[in-house]
């Protein structure tokens, strides 16, 4: 895309540099949103703000424009590309400073966007995906948005290099997460995620997911569950907002169920479509 967001300001996205003194670069200081757009029009827009703001605020910078003016900047930067099916991308670092690990004073923080174009993944949520199980390395504070996600990198790498879509972390015996998604499984017609705490990202799309099971009598126990859990799961999905509900059909190479995407993951992936199109639109 030709044009990207620098400190409040469209420019053109050549011209969108930071200074090598930047925290984000030195030390990963700082949070980020990735959202979805469709049909030119952000999905799930409030709740990605209402994040962002939140993430900023556990690691102590202070947003320079309010939501309204952040949601502004992002429409106006998906115009200017024309952007009808794809992504935006925003980050904030706590600015440019002389190297130094604590706090600097007086620093002014530093607003990126961009856009991409990123089709639907139409193929993978018909056929489902394989994964792996990988222990989860990560800090404590995962509910943060964080810049710092080398070890969600070092996950998908290893899924990557196995021929899967993505890794299903654990701690020990309990189901955290996937390396860039929620996790789901489904027992006797039950869907059980993990509870939106500091051991995992409070995900938008899996919000979105636990209305339309409000919505549509569809049992929900948001808790920990075990790896003997998901081992002897119905059905087994992951959600993103780039990934939106995507089946798992084969975790360490054991199938999940018969093979095929459950009844109540394809449910859900109507559900879900339901949502985008009267946010943003027929698809």
């Amino acid at each position: 895309m030709k044009y990207a967001i620098l400190n409040g300001k469209i420019v053109n996205r050549t011209e969108a540099k930071v200074d090598i003194e930047d925290r984000g670069y030195q030390f990963g200081d700082g949070v980020y949103e990735v959202i979805r757009v469709y049909n030119g029009k952000m999905f799930t827009a409030k709740e990605h703000m209402e994040r962002f703001a939140k993430s900023s605020d556990s690691i102590g910078i202070k947003l320079p424009y309010n939501r309204e003016q952040l949601t502004k900047m992002l429409e106006d930067l998906i115009e200017k590309n024309s952007l009808k099916l794809g992504i935006v991308y925003m980050q904030i670092t706590r600015g440019v400073a002389p190297r130094n690990h604590a706090f600097p004073s007086a620093v002014a923080p530093c607003l990126t966007a961009y856009t991409k174009e990123l089709p639907i993944p139409v193929n993978l949520l018909q056929t489902g995906v394989k994964t792996i199980l990988t222990e989860d390395i990560r800090w404590l504070r995962c509910d943060i948005k964080s810049l710092n996600l080398l070890g969600n990198i070092l996950a998908k790498q290893k899924a990557a290099e196995e021929g899967c879509y993505e890794a299903i972390q654990h701690r020990g015996q309990e189901v955290t997460e996937g390396s860039s998604s929620n996790i789901f499984i489904v027992k006797d017609g039950v869907v059980i995620t993990h509870e939106s705490n500091n051991l995992i990202l409070k995900g938008i799309t899996k919000d979105v997911i636990l209305r339309a099971c409000a919505g549509h009598h569809i049992r929900v126990e948001e808790r920990t569950f075990t790896l003997n859990e998901l081992s002897q799961a119905d059905e087994v999905f992951l959600s993103s907002t780039t990934s939106e509900v995507t089946p798992i059909v084969a975790i360490d190479g054991k199938t999940v169920g018969d093979g095929q995407p459950g009844p109540v993951t394809r449910k859900l992936q109507a559900l879900f479509k339901q949502e985008i199109e009267a946010q943003c639109g027929v698809l």
